[in-house]
């Protein structure tokens, strides 16, 4: 999600990437995820885009990152893109079944809404997230071939669901192509706190400049301010945060990120309404950088999806494990 908006910053350049010391270091910690590295080391540039805030976050691998930058480039969607729904119909809910996760309830917050770019009044109204007040909602990314983020996360969320549900989870959405527009970051949050859920993850994806490439999720920063008080779920959402990171670099084989988080694939943040307002763990992840041609190859691939899936859901299990 190259934010512009509500949960979403304005551009900030582009980082450097690490070599030697972090590939040392994910190689010894861990081993399960070292061939996706190497292998992405070797294809070309690294990258994606992001939002940092000015604060340090330890990583999955156990490195301090350094505060990342951010590029916002977002434009209106309105492209052509893959529409199809895996993980059943759509539904803002269903019903879990037995197994290990019986009893839980994951939120899985699809970034954005294929119909907000023709929205624009709407989800431009102000919303309040505690520290200030922001934009309802954005129309999101897409890729230069037109692939919109909103589709792109519907699609991972429902593979998402799939997977959870077979592990006996209850999963909601807080929009399953369901709606016009929105919600809003504020309802969005809302719908997390209701649902008393476990665990809540926003899926995104970023619209950085080429040569930005990898992933990074995004863990709330201690924040008490107005309505917002992450206090009581700092800690909680950093355990799901780097779980997921770890998780998806060993799934995907997608290298973090080479301009956000100092190669922890991590980045912490204060003004995001999504994460401010929440009272149950949750984090953001950015999948990749739409607008860099080899993440952009990732991204539209259903294959690939797939992983994306398979990889944040593992990291969801894994938290939800303890």
């Amino acid at each position: 999600m190259s934010y512009v908006g509500p949960d979403f910053e304005p551009p900030r350049p582009p980082r450097h990437p690490l070599r030697g010391p972090l590939t040392v270091a994910v190689a010894a910690l861990v081993p399960g995820a070292l061939i996706g590295w190497l292998v992405w080391q070797t294809v070309g540039d690294s990258g994606g885009d992001a939002q940092a805030s000015p604060s340090s976050t330890s990583s999955p691998w156990g490195r301090p990152a350094t505060p990342g930058a951010s590029d916002d480039g977002k434009e209106q969607p309105g492209g052509t893109g893959d529409s199809e729904k895996p993980g059943g119909s759509p539904s803002a809910s269903a019903p879990a079944a037995s197994g290990s996760l019986k009893g839980k309830v994951v939120v899985i917050d699809p970034g954005h809404n294929p119909g907000n770019f023709q929205h624009t009044s709407e989800i431009n109204q102000q919303v309040n997230i505690g520290t200030n007040s922001k934009e309802c909602d954005t129309t999101g990314t897409a890729t230069n071939d037109g692939y919109t983020e909103a589709k792109f996360t519907l699609d991972v969320a429902r593979r998402m669901r799939t997977v959870l549900e077979k592990e006996g989870a209850t999963v909601k959405f807080t929009q399953d192509g369901d709606r016009s527009w929105g919600p809003c970051v504020d309802e969005r949050a809302q719908i997390g706190n209701k649902a008393d859920a476990d665990a809540v993850v926003s899926i995104h994806a970023d619209g950085a400049g080429a040569g930005n490439r990898g992933f990074h999720v995004i863990l709330p920063g201690s924040v008490h301010s107005g309505a917002a008080d992450t206090r009581p779920i700092v800690a909680s959402s950093r355990e799901l945060g780097e779980r997921v990171a770890g998780s998806f670099l060993r799934v995907t084989g997608s290298a973090p990120s080479n301009y956000i988080g100092g190669g922890t694939g991590l980045d912490v943040r204060k003004d995001l309404g999504g994460l401010n307002l929440s009272t149950v763990p949750k984090v953001f992840i950015e999948c990749g950088n739409m607008r860099d041609s080899k993440d952009a190859a990732h991204l539209t691939s259903s294959a690939w999806r797939q992983k994306a899936a398979q990889g944040i859901s593992e990291g969801i299990v894994s938290f939800l494990h303890g």
